[in-house]
């Protein structure tokens, strides 16, 4: 067990977007799925995607193609419910594209999955440690993407980690509450240390203010993190976008989590 004996707060992270950069494989299946099942008749755009989960309940990308289906079937004038497309092929076409054709064990994953940029380094990591800073992860990937990032790509051993199947969808923060507990039991930490949860969608940073309002003997923090796809967008969409993550709840938005570090948090938590 790693001892933290005066650590200043936990620090949480999402995987999508800040650890990793998935404009290129989640957001990428999310597109092709949507175009598959309107048989061609729509391919949404990085900013229709963006546009949706700033509506902060698609988290989920399965779901996020769904919904982006039946719209554009509404669209065409047809009832949702007339629309003959079930979730398991929305979600089977996805992890076709996302994980490619074999979906078994993660080393026989083809798909877009094997070639998402890394956002962020075990050395920032250990640093963090060095630091004092204890560390988990609350992410909406499946549980075998998010281990297949952060223990076979990153090297990290046997993070704590609740994943999709693990808890509610953000922003329900009871995935958050579950990763703080177990820091807390596992390092012997005080019960009102300060939480800063980093992440890039408008749910993750209405998942504190929930935080908040159920646990408020903590102060729960949001760190909003500009992921890849927005700031290649160009700078007035990534200001847009930065002023959205504030609103939804962040205290701060950084550009990259590399750059978050102990002597980072301090301006934050003294704020």
């Amino acid at each position: 067990m790693t001892a933290f004996p005066d650590p200043m707060a936990l620090l949480v992270f999402d995987i999508d977007g800040v650890l990793r950069d998935v404009g290129n494989s989640y957001r990428r299946a999310l597109a092709d799925t949507v175009e598959q099942f309107t048989q061609g008749g729509y391919r949404p755009s990085p900013e229709d995607i963006d546009a949706l989960k700033g509506e902060g309940i698609w988290n989920n990308d399965w779901e996020g193609s769904q919904e982006l289906i039946l719209r554009y079937f509404e669209g065409q004038g047809k009832a949702r419910d007339t629309v003959a497309i079930t979730y398991e092929e929305v979600v089977a076409f996805f992890q076709s594209r996302y994980r490619g054709p074999k979906q078994g064990e993660n080393d026989q994953w083809t798909g877009y999955i094997t070639q998402e940029p890394l956002l962020v380094d075990k050395t920032y990591f250990d640093q963090l440690t060095t630091d004092g800073i204890p560390w988990g992860f609350f992410s909406g990937a499946t549980r075998g993407s998010a281990r297949y990032v952060l223990e076979r790509r990153l090297g990290l051993a046997s993070p704590v980690l609740i994943a999709m199947e693990d808890a509610p969808g953000k922003p329900d923060p009871t995935g958050l509450f579950e990763v703080v507990d177990r820091l807390t039991e596992q390092h012997q930490l005080p019960q009102n240390l300060p939480v800063l949860y980093a992440g890039d969608t408008v749910a993750d940073m209405q998942t504190l203010g929930h935080a908040q309002a159920q646990r408020p003997q903590r102060r729960w923090i949001g760190v909003g993190v500009l992921p890849p796809h927005v700031t290649a967008l160009g700078q007035d969409y990534g200001h847009a976008y930065r002023e959205t993550l504030i609103q939804a709840g962040a205290a701060v938005v950084v550009e990259t989590i590399m750059g978050f570090t102990a002597q980072g948090m301090e301006p934050v938590l003294s704020a």
